[in-house]
């Protein structure tokens, strides 16, 4: 992830209590503010800067102080089998709705091999990588997909209609660190799109289209056109069919109906946080969530040694030339978090004005951030 110039580095401790303090301000139990602080803080540390402490302010609490997101979350099963829960979070808070789904997937899975719950009615739920790693934490694989506001086009089409919809897998490793993709199922998402914008960095051609199916690269107009209606963002594998744009599509797609139709929550336009009268409403999301016991189908060290040699023979091939190294998934996270444990999180210059206006409403005197 590339740091912008005049960026100010915080210590991750320091920034971690901060945010827990930000969501005890604006009415989140404390508990639940432990949870939601370490969701972002855990994506910083990883350098997935596009949703960490960056999104503190314009989707939590902003959206908290709206309304239209609940800081006190009450989580209801409203269906439950032995190996699998559905699961109302009533526009709560995401981070704490997901880690409890995850937990009672974890659960069941010790104990029948094979846990899934499905939520409706939550709210952005941080990085999905934070919730598969709980599960092979946990000595199991861990899988999970969202759905979003629109913002994705359809292979040939103009219209965002899905969201960037991740599919993330965790998996445990005799390594150092666990294989872990998360990303989305369109060709860029709409963070990292906000990180361009704040670096003032145009995009690159093939990410957006507008409504004749051009590409569009101004960042700053991309996110008020994606609101509006008037850009999209393209699946995974591009543009059209050529590059295999259908592919990305079809996940995209499979995740969305994953998120609502097991839960019967809502979909695509119902994601749009607006109701006819262009007022402000709740971002009703849907998740799942999927736990694999590995022991239940062979030992764990054995599955491990497998699947690190898997990855160690990946990196070992022949590379193209010109090219350093060859990385697997999750070994950059890795890599950034060895780089920046003792450096702490790096904030841009927008950032530091939304955490001193934050800290300056809230009275959180006692943070004497260097801005």
């Amino acid at each position: 992830m590339e740091i912008e110039k005049g960026a100010k580095w915080v210590k991750f401790d320091v920034m971690e209590r901060f945010m827990r303090d930000v969501f005890k301000g604006i009415g989140v139990p404390a508990a639940d503010a432990a949870v939601c602080a370490d969701v972002l803080i855990t994506a910083d540390k990883l350098g997935i800067d596009s949703h960490g402490v960056s999104r503190l302010k314009p989707i939590y609490y902003d959206r908290i102080k709206q309304g239209i997101q609940l800081p006190k979350t009450k989580f209801e099963i409203v269906k439950e089998t032995p190996t699998t829960a559905t699961i109302d979070g009533h526009n709560g808070m995401g981070h704490v709705i997901a880690v409890r789904a995850m937990e009672i997937a974890i659960k069941k899975a010790k104990k029948y091999g094979l846990g899934m719950t499905a939520v409706r009615n939550s709210t952005h739920y941080g990085i999905a990588g934070y919730h598969t790693l709980m599960a092979a934490k946990a000595g199991m694989i861990g899988i999970t997909g969202t759905n979003a506001r629109p913002s994705v086009a359809p292979t040939f089409g103009v219209e965002n209609m899905m969201g960037t919809n991740p599919l993330t897998f965790a998996i445990p490793t005799d390594e150092k660190f666990p294989f872990l993709l998360d990303c989305a199922t369109s060709i860029t998402q709409r963070g990292k799109i906000e990180v361009y914008a704040k670096l003032g960095k145009k995009m690159p051609k093939g990410w957006v289209i507008d409504s004749k199916g051009g590409s569009k690269t101004d960042s700053v107009a991309v996110l008020k056109d994606l609101v509006a209606g008037t850009a999209a963002l393209v699946p995974v594998g591009g543009i059209g069919e050529e590059l295999g744009g259908y592919k990305g599509y079809g996940y995209c797609a499979a995740v969305e109906i994953l998120s609502a139709a097991l839960q019967r929550g809502a979909y695509m336009k119902m994601l749009l946080g607006v109701d006819k009268n262009g007022r402000k409403i709740p971002y009703p999301l849907g998740h799942f969530f999927l736990a694999i016991n590995i022991e239940a189908f062979t030992p764990l060290s054995s599955f491990k040694k497998i699947a690190g040699d898997i990855l160690r023979e990946l990196r070992a091939s022949k590379k193209m030339p010109g090219a350093k190294r060859i990385y697997t998934a999750g070994e950059k996270e890795h890599l950034c978090w060895l780089h920046r444990r003792d450096r702490g999180v790096p904030v841009n210059k927008e950032t530091q004005a939304e955490l001193l206006a934050m800290r300056d409403e809230l009275g959180l005197k006692k943070y004497k951030f260097d801005f």
